[in-house]
């Protein structure tokens, strides 16, 4: 690249029925540019209406940078994460949840740690904000932050609500969300996974923040629960494709005993909320792996089970 070109950054915002997006958008118009760089913003509504539209269009005249609106109505997150992709045109694709908003030195941190490692994805940390919801034990242990997993070192997969692709790399560019995941989540697991799988990198920005309101809908056990069951359902998914047969049931036992495991540390640690419901959690996510790995089908979260 000529040092005269200019590096395109998209910033792709996946929205369903969600006014916070008016505060995610105006975050973005503050955004510290990289240098010789250019942005853009696409929009991609998953609702059966138009109902971002407006919004969007009543902010163009604040915003320094073009943003282009996408109607994709399948309620389906796949769908519209494939939507900013394809309407991508740029070096790079950003992603950030609808009820986010970014610091403004984030997509300069991204970027600059993209640069800097040649890595085909880069992660930024999301960090919650209870705002006086959910319980002592919940917002002290802060269960709602996302920050990647490393596992012998290196980040195997990652997450949608903070990071930077590089839309060059071959691991990428052909690259699409799961459309079957698309109302359960997981899709941005399985592209992740299938992305280091194929011999892609993914690298973490700990300054590109962004920061995540907890509503009071999620600031309850039971979603903490459900979630990451189907975090485990994922994940036992992707472990069934690689292993068959009596390798599949090695899987499946290891994953019970660490569910047995959790459970016996959970009732050691009953007096100590946080360190209770750590276990708890980490629990379900094994059960949900052992079910993802017999097969069965992950559970519905998005779209309007989420809206609801």
């Amino acid at each position: 690249m000529a040092s005269t070109d200019k590096i395109r950054i998209d910033i792709g915002i996946c929205t369903y029925r969600r006014p916070d997006l008016r505060e995610t958008l105006v975050s973005l118009f503050r955004q510290q540019v990289p240098a010789n760089a250019v942005l853009r913003l696409i929009v991609a509504d998953n609702d059966a209406e138009p109902s971002a539209r407006d919004l969007v269009d009543s902010l163009r005249d604040r915003s320094p940078f073009p943003i282009d609106y996408v109607h994709c109505p399948k309620s389906n997150i796949s769908i519209a994460r494939n939507a900013c992709m394809n309407a991508s045109s740029a070096d790079y694709l950003a992603f950030i949840d609808d009820d986010e908003a970014a610091d403004r030195r984030w997509i300069l941190e991204l970027f600059s740690k993209a640069r800097d490692t040649g890595a085909e994805a880069v992660l930024g940390p999301v960090r919650a904000v209870y705002d006086g919801v959910g319980a002592d034990w919940m917002r002290k242990g802060d269960f709602h932050s996302t920050m990647p997993v490393w596992v012998g070192g290196r980040i195997i997969t990652g997450y949608t609500c903070n990071v930077l692709l590089d839309m060059r790399s071959p691991h990428v560019a052909s690259r699409r969300f799961a459309l079957p995941l698309g109302q359960s989540g997981g899709e941005d697991t399985d592209f992740f996974t299938g992305l280091t799988d194929d011999g892609g990198r993914i690298e973490f920005a700990a300054d590109a923040l962004v920061l995540e309101p907890v509503p009071e809908k999620r600031a309850q056990f039971s979603w903490l629960a459900k979630r990451r069951f189907r975090f485990g359902q994922t994940h036992g998914r992707l472990v069934a494709t690689k292993h068959a047969g009596a390798a599949r049931l090695k899987q499946t036992a290891i994953a019970g005993l660490k569910m047995g495991f959790c459970a016996g540390a959970a009732l050691a640690t009953a007096p100590f909320p946080i360190r209770r419901n750590r276990y708890v959690l980490r629990g379900l996510l094994h059960a949900g792996a052992v079910m993802g790995m017999l097969g069965m089908r992950e559970i519905r979260q998005y779209g309007t089970v989420e809206a609801a």
